[in-house]
């Protein structure tokens, strides 16, 4: 056997030595992600919200309305990071949300909530939808991931936006390396780069490398996800500081906080138990899911049990039965998404497979009741969601 590429699992989570962005295990079988998530029991978070403070209040702008760029959407942790700007940093934030065209009814409606209880302006990026479709065809058939664009263009807006406007601060929630593989510590207080964004939220795809001899992709179609130079970012003295490193990160908590003071609103997903995270796309936590799943041999419900591990709420062994359950649910919205490209149901099914592995999966038939049901707080069962809603106000 090539001990190289033999998989170990760490002994108190569900992620291995296999994980997409990399971990580590110790001499104790312990992961880095593990590890590094022991930090958020040991540092003093009131001083470190307090340095936050400090660093933010040099911020405020004398010039312009706005203090900070703060990047949201309808889902998940858009209201804490706003909550956090606007009443714990004292800043006033111009928002910004880049289309990803996978939007669902309750995900604008949370949207235009969070406007109207937050009172704050907000820009949106509405990339010409025939490049979005040209671009997420390609990047389909060439690395399955129907989710390029929208990464590349949540990650890239914000910093156009402190460029065009000249407000160098940019504010965004977790850095999702540190809180799932322990990629760096919170001591460490990284900033969001150019090089995170190609590397990892990328998958190392550089907007010019979808620009071929073999495709219709035209440098017209990817230039609004081209990162601004080093040059500008210097200039400016562009920065964007993860909240994370501040705030003891607590995605359930913080939820459910937000529940009770904005009226946050969720929907019951298929494929994970945890119904405060990504019910603004139709997709996520679906075809995208699933793509995950046949790539990696794990789905984004194994992110969310290794997080309740660490915060020791649920055992391994329910962690994984959670897993086994929901990570084999059949995912919704595949017709919906094939017309959107212009894929019929057999083509699409095809491409899909082609991405598959032979992973070893164990499967349960029976859901956890009584864990899932602390993730259905504030529940819209009057929204039945049918068709993409490509741009809306929201209600």
């Amino acid at each position: 056997m090539n001990l190289e590429n033999k998989k170990l699992q760490c002994k108190k989570c569900l992620y291995d030595t296999n994980h997409p962005l990399g971990i580590l295990l110790d001499e104790h079988g312990i992961c880095s992600g593990c590890r590094i998530h022991e930090e958020k029991d040991t540092l003093d978070w009131k001083f470190r919200l307090d340095k936050l403070k400090k660093i933010t209040s040099r911020y405020k702008s004398k010039k312009s309305n706005y203090d900070v760029i703060v990047p949201v959407n309808g889902s998940h942790d858009s209201y804490f990071i706003v909550h956090v700007v606007k009443n714990l940093l004292n800043l006033n934030p111009l928002l910004v949300c880049y289309n990803k065209y996978y939007n669902t009814s309750l995900g604008i409606h949370n949207l235009a909530n969070l406007i109207t209880k937050f009172n704050s302006d907000i820009l949106f990026k509405n990339v010409n939808i025939k490049s979005v479709k040209k671009i997420t065809k390609y990047t389909l058939v060439k690395y399955g991931n129907i989710y390029w664009h929208c990464l590349a263009g949540s990650t890239v807006f914000p910093v156009q936006v402190a460029e065009k406007f000249k407000i160098p601060l940019i504010i965004w929630g977790a850095h999702q390396g540190i809180e799932q593989v322990g990629m760096f510590s919170y001591k460490n207080e990284v900033e969001m780069t150019k090089r995170y964004r190609l590397n990892h939220d990328l998958f190392s795809v550089d907007p010019l490398d979808l620009v071929t001899p073999y495709n219709n992709i035209t440098e017209e179609d990817i230039f609004q996800y081209i990162y601004p130079s080093f040059e500008s970012i210097n200039t400016i003295g562009i920065r964007g500081l993860y909240l994370n490193n501040f705030i003891r990160w607590d995605p359930k908590i913080q939820n459910e906080k937000m529940i009770k003071m904005y009226n946050f609103k969720n929907n019951i997903h298929s494929r994970t138990f945890d119904n405060h995270e990504y019910v603004d796309c139709f997709n996520y936590m679906n075809i995208h899911d699933l793509l995950k799943y046949y790539k990696f041999g794990y789905s984004k419900v194994t992110d969310q049990v290794v997080r309740e591990i660490r915060f020791g709420r649920i055992s391994k062994k329910k962690a994984e039965l959670l897993v086994a359950y929901y990570q084999n649910q059949t995912p919704k919205y595949l017709g919906l998404f094939g017309e959107f490209l212009g894929i019929n149901n057999q083509s699409l099914q095809y491409i899909l497979s082609s991405f598959k592995k032979n992973f070893k999966i164990k499967k349960n038939d029976k859901p956890i009741i009584n864990f899932s049901k602390k993730f259905t707080k504030n529940i819209d069962k009057n929204i039945v969601e049918k068709q993409y809603i490509l741009f809306g106000k929201g209600a």
